[in-house]
């Protein structure tokens, strides 16, 4: 009830061991704090807090509109809701190093297991559209190394993304690959790797963790978890699919209204009230709330008049 009882030291521990472990870490993006319980549910390692999710739900395009509030906010909310780990977009880092040094700050506080930080330039956009930049080598190096440097817990993963292979190509994206690890970046996400074959030279060309961005309509194909497992991927997340899938079903139902007048067809496709006290916990918050208030106040008014 209210939040997890696992505190963000465990979930960053748990998140490092994961990541070692040799098998595949799948974190759905977690749209919503109300979706953290259900991922947890259905049995995944770990929980996605995606920066186009998050700019989506604002009415904003991807171009590193959010404000740090903003993104440690949703942070926040959905990390209290789910005893898994939770990794989460922090794009450029909202500024130079000492920005970037904040962000970190904030970004622990509000109980996230990881966070990774781009190479791009502001304004950033989406990973998989063409026409991005990169800022140049020292200054990527520079955004991991003030992280590194800022964190105070030290399980905080601090994960290096690079876009330059859609700038630049594959060879370049292992040269920055490993720069970034020299700089003291804990895992690696090359952004829009084309094949199968490009994640596994990423894998060869670092020592550290790398991800997979499985996100529909990108560059990459949506390969399976086994077929990323055997290249050497450590991590898969799937950013924006759950608003995809829930914004299709909005869409379609609120057609169905506008036409009919009515959503009674739907309700056999809606989340139940029962369903949905479940992964709120209701029960447990009546209970609590019972188990305070059984008592009489002394003093209090009876009647108009003390007692």
């Amino acid at each position: 009830m209210l939040s997890t009882s696992v505190t963000p030291n465990e979930k960053r521990k748990a998140l490092r061991a994961g990541l070692a472990s040799g098998t595949l870490q799948r974190f759905p993006g977690a749209f919503t704090p109300l979706s953290a319980p259900l991922i947890q549910q259905l049995g995944f390692e770990g929980a996605y807090i995606s920066g186009a999710v998050m700019a989506a739900e604002l009415g904003l395009p991807d171009i590193g509109l959010t404000t740090l509030t903003e993104v440690a906010q949703r942070g926040r909310e959905i990390s209290r809701m789910t005893d898994l780990p939770t990794l989460i977009d922090a794009d450029t880092g909202f500024g130079e190093a000492m920005n970037v040094a904040r962000a970190v700050h904030e970004l622990e506080d509000a109980g996230v297991s990881g966070l990774h930080l781009e190479d791009q330039v502001n304004p950033k956009r989406c990973g998989h559209l063409d026409g991005k930049e990169v800022v140049p080598l020292d200054h990527a190096v520079q955004r991991i190394a003030a992280a590194v440097a800022a964190r105070r817990d030290s399980d905080l993963l601090i994960m290096a993304r690079t876009d330059i292979r859609g700038v630049a190509g594959l060879e370049a994206a292992k040269d920055r690959a490993k720069a970034l690890e020299a700089a003291g970046a804990d895992a690696i996400f090359p952004e829009a790797m084309a094949t199968l074959e490009e994640f596994a030279a990423i894998r060869e060309a670092v020592d550290v963790p790398i991800l997979a961005n499985m996100t529909e309509f990108g560059k990459s194909a949506l390969f399976t978890h086994q077929q990323l497992q055997d290249v050497g991927v450590n991590i898969a997340i799937h950013p924006v699919s759950l608003l995809r899938i829930a914004m299709g079903a909005i869409e379609r139902e609120l057609g169905v209204l506008a036409e009919t007048g009515t959503l009674e067809g739907a309700v056999e496709r809606m989340q139940t009230r029962a369903r949905l006290y479940e992964l709120n916990d209701y029960a447990a918050y009546s209970a609590f709330d019972e188990g305070v208030f059984d008592f009489e106040v002394p003093g209090r008014l009876i009647g108009g008049a003390h007692g």
